[in-house]
């Protein structure tokens, strides 16, 4: 027996690499066109410049690892060059930095400014993926990393850019229908507008029907694994339901079934859960521990939205779902089997978060209903 050793994604069917990061492309492309359509400058502009940067760092990283030894002797510059790329620098080293780029461009909202854009991708492929030594070995998802950051330190310059598509109510004070409270807010927005994208939110994540194309897509190909999906859309909307449910008892005119597809359609939810949260090099390997990720992520985003200062927490749950990948993968609990340990923690979590949903928003009547 040959053992060798290599590094994630790990396949375990006739596929390859190439096949499947092609596929996230194709599945990406419905939702740029239509982010083109709508928004064609700011697109071609952010587009244009996470891609350059990505790109020419994956480069100047490949470059770096591989760099001729000094043994005395005197190379010319075409003889470093070949020991540095020749067989080393591949189609692998240009697709996995271009679905980033395209990630994080559709993450960005229309109104960033350009040097958000350019810090932001450069910290996401620099500290979220080539610190860790390149394809395979990051934990974080690069383009999460890139539009956080650009986020949390340029999001005050945050601007909204009108356009034909949608019109701004007067009311959302927010860049995002998640911009005030996770109630006042639920009637500012139709639900239909918010499938199909007229409302403001970045380039990419209020395109539903795209979105939908894309993860209809990947499910098919088997790009990625539908657990993750499942389980993460389906905790975000059973947490939402359970909150929507104690504000009915509270308040009969809030509808606890518009409150939840509210959840699911607001945000980033969709799209990190088609093109962040699948991530077959940060999300876990056995099917067990993906559906566990999944449920993990789901409840760090709904608690973010309801209990934190900040309205949004798809970015962060994924994040933070990255960084318990790995634990969830341990070797000594960690198997394709569904044992009555796994179960009950997958319960437990369904629990323990609708419980915790359900007692703050019922004794705290006042705070959640007239904040």
């Amino acid at each position: 027996m040959i053992i060798t050793k290599e590094t994630s994604p790990y396949l375990r069917r006739k596929a390859d690499v190439k096949r499947m990061m092609l596929d996230v492309l194709i599945a990406l492309a419905p939702t740029l066109i239509f982010s083109f359509v709508v928004f064609p400058i700011h697109t071609l502009v952010d587009l244009a410049i996470s891609s350059s940067i990505m790109l020419i760092a994956e480069f100047i990283f490949v470059g770096l690892k591989n760099m001729m030894p000094k043994d005395g002797e005197k190379h010319t510059f075409k003889e470093k060059f070949e020991h540095s790329y020749k067989g080393k620098y591949g189609i692998n080293n240009i697709i996995p930095p271009l679905i980033s780029a395209v990630i994080f461009t559709l993450a960005m909202p229309a109104g960033a400014p350009i040097y958000s854009v350019i810090l932001g991708s450069l910290f996401g492929i620099v500290f979220g993926k080539l610190v860790f030594g390149g394809l395979g070995n990051n934990i974080f998802n690069p383009a999460v990393v890139g539009q956080l950051f650009a986020k949390l330190c340029f999001g005050s310059q945050y601007t909204q850019v009108d356009t034909w598509y949608y019109t701004i109510p007067d009311v959302a004070s927010g860049a995002t229908p998640l911009g005030v409270t996770p109630i006042s807010n639920v009637s500012s927005y139709q639900l239909l507008d918010m499938f199909l994208g007229r409302i403001p939110g970045t380039l990419g994540e209020v395109y539903k029907i795209t979105i939908i194309i894309g993860l209809v897509y990947l499910l098919v190909r088997r790009s990625i694994d539908y657990r993750i999906v499942a389980s993460y859309l389906g905790t975000v909307a059973f947490i939402a339901l359970v909150g929507g449910l104690t504000l009915y008892s509270l308040d009969k005119s809030i509808n606890p079934f518009v409150f939840a597809t509210y959840h699911l359609l607001a945000g980033g939810v969709l799209f990190g859960a088609t093109f962040m949260l699948t991530d077959p090099v940060t999300s876990p390997i056995n099917s067990p521990s993906r559906i566990l990720y999944g449920m993990i992520a789901a409840v760090v985003t709904m608690f973010i939205r309801f209990f934190a200062a900040l309205p949004e927490g798809v970015g962060f749950s994924i994040l933070i779902a990255n960084m318990l990948a790995c634990v969830l993968d341990h070797y000594e609990w960690s198997s394709s089997r569904y044992t009555w340990k796994k179960i009950l923690a997958m319960g437990l979590i369904v629990f323990l978060s609708g419980l915790v949903v359900f007692l703050y928003f019922r004794f705290n009547e006042g705070v959640v209903l007239y904040a």
